[in-house]
């Protein structure tokens, strides 16, 4: 019972493991980007921004391709 608890709580925050994993590397490329001195925090924040969003959108594309596909 307390497993299956545990795995649901983990689920509602990872629920895509690679999304998670994209996330976290675009958050390392941007602090080593800033941190080196390579981008400006301003732009490191919109690298943030627009990598996220464009993560989110391909994760949305592939979770709807794979239900359609399951419909079919």
């Amino acid at each position: 019972m307390i497993r299956g608890f545990v795995s649901g709580l983990i689920g509602l925050f990872i629920d895509d493991g690679s999304l998670a994993l994209a996330i976290l590397g675009l958050i390392a490329i941007a602090t080593v980007a800033v941190k080196a001195g390579w981008l400006s925090p301003l732009a490191g924040g919109l690298l943030l921004l627009a990598g996220c969003i464009a993560l989110i959108l391909e994760s949305v594309y592939r979770a709807a391709r794979r239900k359609f596909a399951e419909r079919d």
